[in-house]
């Protein structure tokens, strides 16, 4: 089989220090994960690549998963770095775990949000009301973010039921600044690998033994896309890893949330300080 060769990824890059690689989800881009890189570059140096098929690293030509592997080689060569810590959400959380199995001398530690190693949904059947109150709402959220009446009359009957949980000016606010724009920026070629891929069946459990570097699952517990079941199976299979789940949240948890996440994340890091170091084993930043 010949290998694809590697996309030039766009680059939301931020602050100083140790790299923290940031993977969005789908349909997401790399600015969709400024929830965490405003806060974590300003103690590490955070890379936010938008990946193959989304944001501004366009391709129209058919990719598989394992292709964002190859890109991600290339991302960390051109920018020189040799370890980071990856934080992964969704899609992003799978694509972080492939990571660490293929390169496990790169990878210090994980940080898996709304994601698993054999994911399961349980998402009821989408209608055509659906689809328009999602389309509505999203239309007049991205004009008037926050907008209090669209809320109660479009956003809670919409898809957004099944993401969020608390239908807040806060959520609503990330939801209007990067939500209609990283799908809209989705190629047809990014929704064709991924949907490749969950026909094929994903089950990485067995192999999540291999994984070394310490890591961190966290969950909302009302979570349709991925169960927070399937997280927590994902979360007993690796070594070192501690396991969180929220309540009264669902898959876009760090928009709802955001503050007590950030929170968790940082105790978890400097608990865990061979996490943010270039040397393997070492409890101390080169």
């Amino acid at each position: 089989m010949t290998l694809s060769p590697a996309v030039n990824l766009n680059a939301h890059v931020q602050g100083k220090g140790f790299p923290i690689l940031c993977l969005h989800g789908h349909p997401g881009s790399g600015s969709s994960m400024s929830v965490f890189t405003q806060h974590l570059s300003q103690r590490f140096l955070t890379l936010a690549p938008d990946l193959r098929g989304y944001g501004n690293s366009r391709t129209q030509l058919n990719f598989q998963m394992t292709d964002h592997l190859i890109d991600l080689e290339s991302f960390l060569d051109r920018f020189q770095i040799d370890r980071c810590l990856v934080l992964g959400w969704s899609l992003g959380g799978i694509i972080g775990i492939e990571l660490a199995l293929k390169f496990p001398e790169r990878v210090s530690g994980l940080i898996l949000l709304a994601t698993a190693a054999r994911p399961r949904s349980s998402h009821p059947p989408i209608s055509w009301q659906d689809n328009l109150y999602t389309g509505v709402a999203s239309i007049l959220n991205t004009l008037q973010p926050s907008w209090q009446w669209n809320i109660d009359t479009f956003g809670k009957r919409s898809l957004y039921r099944y993401l969020i949980q608390q239908h807040s000016s806060t959520a609503y606010r990330y939801l209007a600044n990067h939500a209609m724009s990283a799908y809209l920026q989705t190629s047809a070629a990014a929704y064709r690998a991924l949907s490749t891929a969950l026909k094929a069946g994903y089950n990485r459990l067995e192999e999540l033994q291999q994984i070394q570097c310490p890591s961190l699952v966290l969950t909302g517990a009302a979570d349709r896309h991925i169960t927070p079941e399937s997280s927590l199976e994902t979360a007993q299979h690796l070594k070192n890893c501690q396991w969180q789940c929220y309540p009264n949240t669902a898959h876009l948890f760090p928009w709802e949330i955001p503050d007590q996440v950030l929170s968790d994340i940082d105790c978890w890091i400097d608990r865990h300080p061979q996490a943010v170091s270039s040397i393997k084993g070492s409890g101390k930043e080169k």
